[in-house]
């Protein structure tokens, strides 16, 4: 009796698609995310291999060609993959991952293509009225899954771009912007109904298809060019729910169960972050979906804030030996100069003291999800001292000095007290209420949303200017 190879294949996409969702209950806490990680790995092996052997029981000896082709690509892909994540720094994660999003909606678009393609051979030869409404399904398939996939492209291009500096941070302000967003949804749905109309491989169909394909990417760069610098963290999460959505939306075309189960998980768990996201950071969530945010303040509206006080190592270090209670803020800053290692070496030195030390992380701290948390976990910083905002907030009133090293936009009381700044309404961690505060910066240029900080002008606040790392070093 042969090896059903189907059947072996479908017993391979659910043991991946559990694998996948234990490698998701992994991820959600620090102590398991390596074994998180494993599970994903192991899922994403299984899911390749049966579907390699499925493609070879399945290609005829005249496409035979096919085969090499498939497992080089899978090669190829493996080590530019195992190169790229050998070489990235922690720092360059969030615009590699913005890369990442990229492929996954450009190849979006490639199978939609390819799916059009084959709609239109499936229509020849044959009675129109026989496979009139399975066509229709198809041709709403193509539509729908180019039009994820192009915006999910051009999106995670233009956030590659930010996020790396070769792009501006600041937000287009294009006039109308908002009617053009709605106005590209209303052409989308327009377009794919004369698609889903047009006869199959006509010119018309293949030109409506094209409209709508450079309409998708249009929006995609448009979206994200609209948000600024200070709301990426979101954006990056968007991006990654865009992606699941997009391969969920291949899956439908290419008739694989794995891929739309795949999809669904990472679009709705990337919404969900998202939201979670967008709930710390008092913004809409359908604003967010939209491009809507992260409008900046009018030139005019700067403020003169006075003078700012400069401290040294020496002083700083005093300071902290007096301290019984010591909350040090991460941020960017931290992860550019890779001062992790120094600050946990610090917080060792501190604590053998008697100092009671804790970490309050923002929850768009860096410029991705969770990256303060593993830079802190990889410089081996205790889970148990790492707090969020919310465990936090309410603690800096009877803290004797905090540590901001690297943080801008998430310790800004513009955010509470500035109604017209770009990130008003956004939690904050309110540093400010402490005996002292110590600001690690290179210099007083403002963070990455655009915005100035009064946090650096107040009288309980000292600026340590130089590399974190370095500064922290002579502190130790």
């Amino acid at each position: 009796m042969g090896i059903d190879v189907f059947s072996l294949t479908t017993a391979a996409y659910i043991v991946a698609s559990l694998l996948f969702i234990l490698s998701l209950a992994g991820l959600s806490r620090h102590e398991s995310a390596k074994n998180g990680l494993t599970y994903g790995m192991v899922g994403m092996a299984v899911a390749l291999v049966a579907t390699v052997l499925l493609v070879i029981d399945r290609t005829h000896a005249e496409n035979a060609v096919a085969i090499p082709l498939m497992i080089g690509a899978i090669v190829i892909g493996a080590a530019i993959g195992l190169w790229r994540a050998k070489i990235v720094e922690m720092t360059g994660m969030p615009e590699l991952i913005a890369l990442l999003h990229s492929f996954v909606g450009l190849a979006a678009v490639l199978i939609g293509w390819n799916g059009h393609l084959e709609g239109a051979q499936l229509a020849l030869g044959t009675n129109p009225e026989d496979v009139a409404t399975l066509l229709n399904i198809h041709d709403a398939e193509v539509a729908i899954g180019i039009f994820i996939g192009a915006v999910t492209f051009t999106g995670s291009i233009v956030a590659n771009l930010k996020l790396s500096a070769r792009m501006k941070s600041e937000p287009l302000m294009l006039p109308g912007k908002n009617f053009i967003n709605i106005g590209a949804l209303v052409a989308f749905v327009f377009l794919t109904a004369g698609y889903m109309g047009a006869e199959e491989g006509s010119t018309a169909q293949d030109a409506l298809l094209l409209v709508l394909t450079v309409l998708a990417l249009g929006l995609g760069w448009h979206l994200v060019a609209s948000i600024g610098g200070g709301d990426m963290p979101v954006v990056v999460s968007m991006l990654n729910s865009y992606s699941g959505w997009a391969a969920a939306a291949s899956g439908f075309l290419l008739n694989n169960d794995l891929l739309i189960v795949t999809g669904a998980l990472v679009g709705s768990s990337g919404a969900y972050l998202s939201y979670i996201m967008c709930k710390a950071m008092n913004r809409s969530f359908i604003s967010v979906i939209a491009g809507g945010f992260g409008i900046e303040a009018p030139s005019g509206d700067a403020k003169d804030y006075g003078e700012h006080r400069e401290i040294q190592a020496e002083a700083a270090a005093e300071l902290l030996a007096g301290a019984s209670s010591v909350v040090i803020t991460p941020g960017y800053g931290m992860a550019v100069a890779q001062a992790q290692y120094p600050v946990a070496e610090l917080t060792a030195h501190l604590r053998k003291r008697g100092v009671e030390v804790r970490f309050g992380i923002h929850p768009v701290a860096g410029r991705l999800p969770g990256h303060m948390n593993v830079l802190l976990a990889e410089a081996k910083v205790p889970y148990d001292i790492v707090l969020e905002m919310d465990e936090i907030n309410e603690d800096f009133g009877s803290t004797d000095v905090v540590l901001v090293i690297g943080a801008n936009d998430t310790v800004n009381p513009a955010a509470l007290d500035e109604p017209n700044s770009p990130i008003a309404g956004m939690p904050v961690l309110e540093v400010w209420n402490a005996r002292d505060v110590i600001v690690f910066k290179r210099s007083m240029a403002p963070g990455y949303a655009g915005v100035q900080n009064p946090l650096f002008f107040k009288e309980n606040s000292h600026m340590l200017f130089g590399d974190a790392k370095d500064r922290v070093e002579d502190i130790v």
